[in-house]
């Protein structure tokens, strides 16, 4: 524990959905939910109005149309909340040379390291300051803990939501804890929740009072010991900047279940080309290649193949993909599927890859990508082993499950494409009307309504057909002037997706 409270922590408020507010005004103080909008989608966020209703995160978005049904439904623009959050981290990174994003919308900072407090006074303006720079910068909230740990600044700052900040001094650990659920302290889950729970264990008192033997009988020497601590208001986790990536992976959850063999292995190809992308875009290669499918019973399958080196080749990852998917059997229909690369690294090899594939084009042969392969591992269990996401759109910790909740399968047919365009939430442009954005669409029937982020009063609505030559696809606008656009960065700002408060 430190002496002041110089750990920083930020959590921008409701940012998928304040995102959306702010980029639609006659959508700013009405609930929003941001999510996948199909019969299996899952709320990534809801605005603090929707919240009313009962409406929060990871909920099946049924039950959220049932509990706000004049609610507006809307699809992540993950490009868009990226690029926001590339203009949060900077700021960030201008207060200390330790930042840790913990995802696109939350990170921590040690203002000691950057000499820039060493007081509670200090702290605090230095943290008051981060608000409205914030605030400036993207049209945003966030809201800031202080404190002389982790765990407590990021008790701060849920206690600080939303637009606020909240400082605890040091030395008033015990006392803020003891009355808290237990399910606040680090490590501890619904599972270890529950375990305890059963003990007669439900306060952070209630673990003091247990005492550290009592804790370890019940879970464990490591756990126990730790929990304890914690408790105790002990937390000596330092704000690391360099977060190592240990894999790269995208899935996709399907609406209907698929069968089709031919389209399994084309959503398959598809998936392997997005992950390489992503791959590339993080500067790494990976040495595994891992195919996870969810089938229609919810049982979930993984294969993994391990190659002779490192490769970020999207041709040797899609092949592999491929053999992984000839191992599980797909009958009964497929509801998700995932491609994933782990075993990273910031090279790739060039040995027989290279040389073979040279060779190949030389004799107008195709190249064999297969010949790199070295074995074939196989393994299964339920979310087993797709990797923690930590590509643009995964996340580590919710995360292959965020992103694989919300996202919406790849379309089969140039019409189901060209549908995906006029998705509610997205972004278009007419070429007599200007920007606008979609607010949904059916029937062949596009219906648009014409504003942008500056715009004082909500905009017009317009019908059109969805083949209208005059309407087309945009990029969002920035929600500040001068600020930055939703185009897709070169690189990912945060390391991790997720859906925050």
């Amino acid at each position: 524990m430190r002496a002041a409270p110089t750990i920083l922590h930020l959590d921008m408020d409701a940012f998928f959905a304040a995102a959306e507010q702010a980029s639609k005004p006659s959508l700013r103080g009405k609930p929003v939910v941001v999510g996948g909008l199909g019969p299996r989608g899952v709320v990534a966020t809801a605005s603090y109005e929707a919240r009313r209703f009962g409406v929060h995160s990871a909920m099946p978005m049924g039950q959220a149309r049932r509990l706000a049904p004049n609610a507006a439904y809307l699809v992540p623009r993950f490009a868009f909340y990226r690029a926001i959050s590339g203009q949060v981290m900077e700021l960030l990174g201008r207060l200390s040379p330790l930042v840790e994003p913990l995802s696109l919308d939350e990170a921590f900072v040690d203002l000691e390291a950057g000499g820039l407090a060493d007081d509670s006074a200090s702290a605090r303006r230095v943290g008051e300051r981060l608000r409205a720079e914030i605030l400036a910068t993207t049209g945003l909230t966030g809201s800031v803990g202080l404190a002389g740990s982790k765990m407590l600044a990021k008790i701060a700052s849920e206690q600080a939501k939303p637009d606020g900040l909240v400082l605890f001094e040091p030395g008033t650990e015990r006392e803020l804890l003891a009355p808290r659920s237990v399910r606040i302290v680090p490590g501890v889950g619904p599972a270890t929740g529950d375990h305890l729970r059963r003990a007669g264990i439900s306060t952070v008192a209630d673990v003091v009072e247990a005492g550290e033997d009592e804790l370890v009988r019940i879970l464990g020497r490591a756990h126990g010991a730790s929990l304890y601590r914690m408790a105790l208001g002990h937390d000596d986790r330092p704000v690391v900047a360099e977060r190592d990536a240990k894999s790269v992976s995208v899935e996709d959850t399907f609406d209907v279940d698929l069968h089709d063999r031919l389209r399994i292995r084309l959503e398959v190809e598809r998936l392997a080309e997005r992950c390489v992308a992503r791959l590339r875009a993080s500067g790494h290669s990976g040495r595994t290649i891992v195919l996870k499918v969810r089938r229609y019973d919810f049982s979930t399958l993984t294969r993994s193949e391990t190659l002779r080196g490192p490769t970020d080749d999207p041709l040797v990852v899609r092949e592999a993909a491929e053999r992984l998917l000839e191992l599980v059997d797909t009958t009964g229909g497929v509801r998700l599927l995932g491609v994933g690369v782990s075993g990273l690294a910031d090279y790739t090899q060039e040995d027989l890859f290279a040389q073979a594939e040279a060779g190949a084009a030389a004799s107008a042969e195709p190249p064999r990508a297969a010949a790199s392969a070295t074995g074939t591992e196989a393994g299964s269990g339920e979310d087993g082993a797709a990797g923690d996401g930590t590509g643009p759109e995964g996340a580590a910790g919710a995360p292959g499950g965020l992103v694989a909740a919300v996202a919406v399968a790849a379309p089969g047919t140039a019409a189901e494409a060209a549908a995906r365009s006029w998705s509610p939430g997205n972004d278009v442009r007419h070429a007599v009307l200007g920007a606008g954005w979609v607010q949904g669409s059916g029937l062949g029937r596009v219906t648009v309504r014409f504003e942008e982020p500056t715009s004082t009063v909500p905009g017009r609505v317009r019908t059109f057909a969805v083949d209208d030559p005059e309407l087309s696809p945009a990029d969002p606008l920035p929600l500040v002037a001068g600020g930055v656009t939703g185009a897709e960065p070169a690189a990912p700002a945060a390391p991790v997706v997720r859906a925050g408060g």
